[in-house]
């Protein structure tokens, strides 16, 4: 289960979270503890493992401590966080002791000026720095990187030579048609792998399973890490999605190319925990069969990403 905590971000991505963004009161945000006893509830019915997301998660105070609870929680097995890295320095210490399994830095460029041009701010060193410390303190760190045409899809060499001399996992995820993203034209995998494998001929396809995700990795000889390509568009893995989503505002998503979503809010304020068990359940079992991401017409969601915790 993929949790968001809150709609707000420290940074300004164009595909992810624009400018004029309407940001939902906090009185319509779940509460920590909210948030727990849907996790209590989900892990009775199996769903044992977890992913912190936002918007920003880090910029909503107590989020730390979220990670700490859950973490404690029985029957839970796993707890990651997804960030944009910018205030993880200040963190990584407490989610080292917490014992975090792992943490996704969301980055699609090494560039400076690129960086400032994709994210509205000049903010790349302190993020560069998290990640370094990360490593340094043994956490098991995956970068995502989002390839734009135009902007920043030639930054793939760079970002790949982060895995030569550190263990992360370099992933390039295709840009789905959901909000900002709409119109705007991905980068294949297909091809992006055509030219990897150009470069480095002697990539092969890595059997070892990296996470609970759809990612396809490779290994490349003398890499210290590995790549990973996520490929919504052209390599569509809806037969083996196992995820739901939370939204910050608590309600779950079955998929996210549309805009079905089963609110729970009202019925966690209520203190029903059957009724949570009975809606988690619902919500698993409308999982569609598959997503048309490759039909722009077809996708019925119409949040920006950063509101439905992408």
């Amino acid at each position: 289960m993929r949790i968001s905590i809150t709609d707000r971000c420290n940074l300004r991505c164009r595909y992810c979270m624009p400018e004029n963004i309407s940001l939902m009161p906090m009185e319509n945000i779940l509460r920590y503890e909210e948030i727990l006893e849907v996790c209590e509830q989900a892990v009775r019915l199996g769903i044992r493992k977890y992913k912190i997301t936002g918007g920003e998660p880090l910029v909503r105070l107590g989020c730390i401590d979220l990670i700490r609870r859950l973490k404690a929680l029985e029957g839970v097995e796993q707890v990651t966080l997804t960030t944009n890295g910018l205030l993880l320095s200040d963190y990584l210490e407490p989610l080292r002791e917490y014992g975090i399994d792992g943490i996704n830095i969301s980055l699609d460029t090494l560039d400076p000026v690129k960086y400032k041009a994709i994210t509205g701010f000049d903010k790349l060193e302190p993020v560069m720095a998290a990640l370094k410390r990360a490593v340094d303190l043994g956490i098991k760190i995956k970068i995502n990187a989002v390839l734009q045409k135009g902007i920043n899809e030639e930054d793939w060499e760079d970002l790949l030579e982060l895995a030569r001399e550190m263990p992360v996992d370099v992933r390039f995820i295709e840009l789905m048609p959901i909000g900002m993203g709409r119109g705007m034209d991905t980068v294949s995998n297909l091809l992006l792998l055509d030219r990897i494998q150009e470069i480095y001929p002697d990539l092969i396809r890595d059997p070892v399973i990296h996470g609970n995700g759809p990612a396809v990795y490779y290994r490349i000889p003398g890499f210290s890490g590995s790549l990973g390509l996520i490929s919504a568009l052209h390599g569509k893995f809806c037969s083996s999605c196992n995820r739901i989503r939370l939204t910050s505002t608590g309600d779950l998503k079955p998929c996210l190319c549309y805009q079905e979503s089963i609110p729970l809010r009202q019925v966690l304020r209520e203190g029903k925990k059957e009724e949570i068990r009975d809606l988690l359940i619902r919500a698993v079992k409308r999982k569609p069969l598959m997503h048309h991401f490759e039909d722009e017409h077809a996708v019925t969601e119409q949040k920006k990403m950063a509101q439905i915790g992408g």
